[in-house]
């Protein structure tokens, strides 16, 4: 495993990133609306972590991989949330 400089600044990216997440599937959860939420952004954002994760697993495998696909999983629950209650 390599940790590099890049490497330290790219999990602070994603962690930055991925603090959001709970916030907003919290927020979704709890008011059981996804009024002001983008289907498709979501998804854009979603493709990017997935793209990470392919990016990491081809070319530098290292623990970064463990925040894409936290944010991924996160990113997923959140889509599926507002689609549930894309109706209220």
């Amino acid at each position: 495993m390599i940790i590099d400089q890049r490497t330290i600044f790219e999990a602070l990216m994603i962690v930055c990133f991925g603090v959001a997440w709970p916030f907003a599937i919290w927020r979704t959860w709890k008011t059981k609306n996804s009024k002001g939420k983008s289907m498709w952004f979501l998804c854009i954002v979603l493709t990017g972590y997935v793209a990470g994760v392919i990016h990491k697993v081809l070319n530098c495998l290292d623990y970064v991989i463990v925040l894409y696909v936290m944010n991924s999983v996160l990113v997923s629950v959140d889509i599926a949330l507002s689609w549930k209650y894309r109706k209220n």
